[in-house]
């Protein structure tokens, strides 16, 4: 079983992102996108500012921007080939439901613009956890995509960064258990 929704408690320990070429139909309505993104905007947000965005891919625009951005990696990679672009296609056409999300700091605020990165990240951990328990898997990639201008122009303006395309949809296959660290790895406790 994935995602066991029978506690907020366990769905937390039971979570698993789903690798999106893995995602299939049924995926997400829009309506449900809705509702996952409102989720998502409970995000802890040191001063209020809202320092993210998200964008819902529609279906209708998937094969456009699967073009879109194949023409975009050709122009940007000096040694791009068939092989790149046709990568880079599929990639806009994986999962039934694409969300991308942006870091949309406040420039000049004095809330720092890290903070605000950090609750970008926060964002999109939340639309993974609300599609989780709404019964469905994500899965959160980047990739040379989040780190292109043109492509951040498609979804966004200058002085923002793509922070992660969510995929979305059902698990084709059994999820798997990632390597998680064993405690004392990761944790100590600081006595003064």
């Amino acid at each position: 079983m994935f995602n066991d929704t029978s506690t907020p408690l366990s769905l937390l320990a039971t979570r698993r992102s789903g690798k999106p070429r893995d995602l299939v139909a049924p995926g997400p309505s829009v309506e449900q996108l809705r509702e996952m993104v409102g989720l998502a905007s409970r995000t802890p947000d040191h001063g209020k500012l809202f320092p993210w965005r998200f964008v819902i891919v529609a279906d209708e625009a998937r094969d456009t921007l699967a073009a879109t951005m194949g023409a975009i990696l050709a122009s940007e990679k000096d040694d791009c080939g068939p092989r790149d672009v046709a990568a880079a296609e599929e990639f806009a056409r994986q999962a039934p439901a694409l969300v991308v999300v942006l870091s949309a700091p406040v420039q000049g605020h004095k809330i720092p613009v890290w903070e605000q990165e950090l609750s970008a990240g926060a964002a999109c951990m939340n639309l993974l956890h609300a599609a989780a328990a709404m019964g469905f898997a994500g899965g959160w990639l980047s990739g040379w995509a989040a780190y292109s201008d043109e492509v951040r122009d498609l979804f966004g303006s200058e002085g923002q960064r793509i922070a992660g395309f969510i995929f979305i949809g059902t698990p084709g296959r059994e999820l798997e258990e990632r390597p998680r660290p064993e405690l004392d790895q990761i944790l100590t406790i600081w006595n003064g």
